[in-house]
């Protein structure tokens, strides 16, 4: 393992991985549904509570601190991002919520002989609101396969979907299942070469790779400050130009300044306190390798640690896995291509279904996950049952080698 990696260090930022139940120690590796918080930002969202709690426009001090607040979050998601500014950035309760609202938009300028593609890839949060986009304004579907071979969207597929008439594309850019990532800024050329817009799901891609929205010249990512150490919030990104063109539905008395015309209502004032935090936490960590950089590289340079680390239990994870009977991975399994995988981990038994195996490990305090995690059309796709899915194992970069080696150890007690 990588003695460099300050895991001890990282570990104590994060009180919950200390609680224990009737004396067993917790393990956490349900995280592609939700990571634990750094103490940092419970924190911060405990003060705004305390100190600072008003609603927004008042000239009174709680309510000029709220829109502090509220524009330290964007402009820390802006650096996170790498977006021009923090116009750009839409903060709302879910990414599904937020790609709902987006997507009634753009379908205001679609209508018949139009054409939107979605992959059988995703998660159903960046497929559902563009097929009722789709129903509501009379577009055409396309649907964008995967290979199970390489387990990514290949670009060649494209050449079958794409046409004169495809105006968006919603890419995913990491399995919640499978955990492959696609060449997300490959594809995109490809498709602006038609004219279409592309709409990224980067829920699962942003909490284990630096992201950056001008390297993938996308034109919208979507992502969750709850999958990488933050509160309940999604977030878009969306090219500035494009955030003015599509007409937002809000109420009448929301003026038309960004990134405010597409967020509706009171926003939630203590999560994106709490949102600001989990940038800083970034910064802390990233300040152990680099530290003489500016916000955005100390956050590239946590990145590249915590990828390293989590590469190392991924690999450490999927070879144990491979040596138990009756177990397939469903997702990249060759050591050589563990960088086109995040460590999100998939399996079924043969004999045994992952519901019944998911309780026992619960029973060992092991946290996983049991079931098609929204990404119906994958299991439709491999021919899984939908009602039993698969068991995912999601690893995080708080987890250890110790937690990977005893999780192996209690699956293997299990199945026998």
């Amino acid at each position: 393992m990588d003695a460099r990696f300050p895991i001890d260090e990282v570990r104590a930022q994060f009180p919950s991985l200390a609680v224990r139940d009737e004396d067993l120690p917790r393990t956490y590796f349900d995280n592609p549904a939700g990571t634990q918080v750094p103490r940092r930002v419970a924190e911060a969202a405990t003060d705004c509570y305390l100190r600072h709690n008003a609603n927004l426009g008042g000239a009174f001090v709680t309510s000029i601190a709220a829109g502090e607040i509220v524009a330290r979050a964007h402009a820390a998601m802006a650096v996170f991002l790498g977006a021009e500014s923090a116009r750009e950035v839409v903060i709302g309760p879910s990414m599904t919520n937020l790609t709902f609202h987006i997507s009634r938009s753009i379908g205001l300028t679609l209508g018949r002989g139009d054409e939107v593609v979605v992959t059988r890839m995703d998660h159903d949060g960046n497929v559902a609101p563009w097929l009722a986009m789709a129903r509501d304004c009379g577009a055409t579907v396309r649907w964008l396969p995967f290979d199970d071979t390489s387990w990514q969207i290949e670009p060649a597929a494209l050449d079958h979907i794409l046409s004169k008439r495809t105006k968006l594309v919603a890419l995913n850019a990491a399995s919640n299942l499978t955990g492959s990532i696609n060449d997300v800024a490959l594809l995109i050329n490809r498709i602006h070469e038609t004219g279409a817009l592309v709409y990224v799901d980067a829920v699962q891609f942003s909490p284990h790779e630096f992201t950056d929205v001008a390297a993938l010249g996308c034109d919208f990512l979507a992502c969750s400050s709850y999958k990488f150490y933050g509160p309940h919030l999604g977030i878009v990104w969306g090219r500035e130009e494009l955030l003015r063109a599509f007409a937002p539905y809000k109420v009448r008395p929301m003026g038309d300044e960004l990134p405010d015309r597409w967020e509706t209502g009171t926003p939630q004032i203590e999560l994106q306190a709490a949102l600001a935090a989990t940038i800083d936490y970034y910064e802390w960590l990233g300040s152990h390798f680099d530290g003489n950089s500016d916000a955005r590289g100390r956050i590239r340079a946590a990145f590249d640690a915590t990828k390293q680390w989590e590469q190392l239990l991924a690999a450490q994870l999927i070879a144990g896995l491979r040596e138990i009977d009756g177990v397939t991975i469903h997702g990249i399994t060759d050591p050589l291509r563990i960088a086109s995988r995040v460590p999100t981990i998939s399996f079924t038994h043969a004999r045994r279904p992952p519901l019944e195996i998911a309780e026992a490990l619960a029973k060992r305090n092991i946290f996983v996950w049991a079931g098609h995690n929204y990404a119906l059309e994958i299991v439709r796709h491999l021919g899984i049952d939908e009602s039993q899915g698969v068991l995912r194992i999601g690893l995080a970069h708080y987890n250890t080698p110790e937690e990977v080696d005893q999780t192996l150890g209690a699956i293997e007690e299990v199945l026998r």
